[in-house]
């Protein structure tokens, strides 16, 4: 079985309030998704990469990979007019390349401090069960609205996970669920892991991180920086 990542770069990056996607931000001159990138080029389970490139940055991308020596990228595609359609592009560039047998790891561009611990149970996960999705303990308080001024409820956190990415899926089962969600007119779901749950199938857990953050705003750009600057991380070596 064959492990292939296909990373999900097709936003704008609009609320990162830049000229350019925040997925081709320079941090420490390297753009982000380089890091990203590289996490699955080190990771010896992977075995391809495939990316799902915003356009007009295909060819950018190319040179980046060629520059970082990111060889296990496989395919460049576009994305598509949201998440759903943007990974769906990648599943069937996947289904053109490998076995339907084969693995995906589904994982956001701009989720670069992915470590190699996350995705090696990420990995074992899927194989145990046949998906996998990174979660994190929910952490914090969580009020529900009850108007845009005001709450009077809590939800109880002890049943709240938080969602990450890879999530991991037998590429032949994410296909099919693809083609049920298309039938029963589920357009948008935002996440692999939501479109099989609202489809009503299991959802399992592998291990996150707190430090595998997403990078949406520009306050998150300066927590990534800091995270760069602990040399412990393993994901670094």
């Amino acid at each position: 079985m064959k492990k292939i990542a296909i990373i999900i770069a097709g936003g704008s990056g609009q609320r990162m309030g830049q000229d350019i996607p925040k997925q081709f931000l320079n941090v420490n001159e390297k753009p982000i998704i380089i890091y990203t990138l590289e996490a699955f080029q080190k990771h010896p389970s992977i075995d391809a990469i495939i990316v799902v490139c915003i356009d007009g940055w295909h060819e950018i991308l190319k040179s980046y990979a060629k520059q970082f020596n990111i060889t296990k990228l496989v395919s460049i595609v576009p994305g598509g007019k949201n998440g759903q359609e943007s990974i769906k592009n990648g599943l069937d560039e996947a289904k053109k390349l490998f076995d339907l047998d084969d693995m995906v790891l589904i994982h956001d561009a701009i989720r670069p401090m992915v470590s190699s611990d996350i995705i090696s149970d990420n990995v074992a996960k899927c194989k145990l069960y046949g998906n996998a999705t990174v979660v994190a303990p929910c952490t914090t308080v969580v009020l529900e609205k009850s108007n845009e001024e005001y709450s009077e409820q809590v939800i109880d956190r002890d049943n709240l996970l938080l969602t990450q990415t890879p999530q991991a899926f037998i590429l032949k089962d994410i296909l099919e669920a693809h083609e049920e969600a298309k039938e029963k007119g589920i357009t948008n779901a935002v996440a692999s892991c939501s479109l099989y749950a609202t489809l009503g199938r299991k959802v399992y857990f592998s291990v996150g991180s707190e430090a595998n953050i997403k990078l949406t705003r520009p306050d998150d750009i300066l927590i990534f920086k800091a995270l760069l600057g602990v040399k412990k991380d393993d994901w670094m070596k």
